[in-house]
């Protein structure tokens, strides 16, 4: 049972690592070529949806951060 969550922690951190180096690219690309996949402008509004929320989307933001440093 051990192996098969350690087998499954270890598939979601791979897909996690990949998943962030698309981000990463896709915010260079967007950066050199005038934002064509809308990378960017999609993180945009992720954020103003947290920033248009107040203190509770302030508190969310801060929650999803540290949940994800662990």
């Amino acid at each position: 049972m051990n192996k098969a969550f350690e087998a499954v922690t270890s598939f979601i951190g791979e897909v996690t690592s990949l998943l962030k180096g698309l981000v990463v690219l896709g915010i260079v690309v967007g950066i050199l070529f005038d934002d064509y996949f809308g990378v960017i402008a999609g993180i945009g509004d992720l954020m103003s949806k947290f920033g248009d929320a107040g203190f509770a989307g302030l508190l969310a933001l801060m929650l999803i951060v540290f949940w994800y440093k662990k």
